[in-house]
């Protein structure tokens, strides 16, 4: 069954920086590599829709949908795909998810096979 699993929210001061992980597993049982999966970024901020930042093919084209001091990488002999974001603002205070889907990225929630529980990343002083 494959797994998404976020790691590294937590509580930042603004003008910080942060880097979440994300790490599949599970994936292979298909047959096929992590690399034919697209991973994405999302973020849900309190009271809001959960909304696409960026996404990552197995080669490491990167599609940004949203402006941000942030940057997207993605490891496919870990298995880990990274969120680094700097200059962190109480704006950017949300849970974070990471998320795959078969071969083309798309921003659309709805669009995602896989997600996981999330991480909480909160920027206050």
């Amino acid at each position: 069954q494959p797994q998404l699993v976020e790691s590294g929210g937590g509580l930042v001061q603004p003008g910080g920086s942060l880097r979440l992980s994300c790490t599949a597993s599970g994936f292979t049982a298909s047959g096929f590599t992590l690399g034919v999966y697209v991973m994405a970024w999302f973020r849900q901020a309190p009271g809001k829709e959960r909304e696409a930042l960026s996404c990552i093919t197995g080669g490491n084209i990167l599609t940004n949908y949203a402006e941000g001091r942030f940057t997207i990488s993605r490891d496919n002999a870990k298995n880990t795909m990274y969120l680094q974001m700097n200059s962190l603002n109480p704006g950017t205070t949300a849970v974070y998810y990471c998320a795959a889907r078969w071969i083309s990225c798309s921003h659309n929630v709805n669009d995602m096979n896989y997600w996981g529980k999330g991480t909480l990343v909160t920027v206050s002083s």
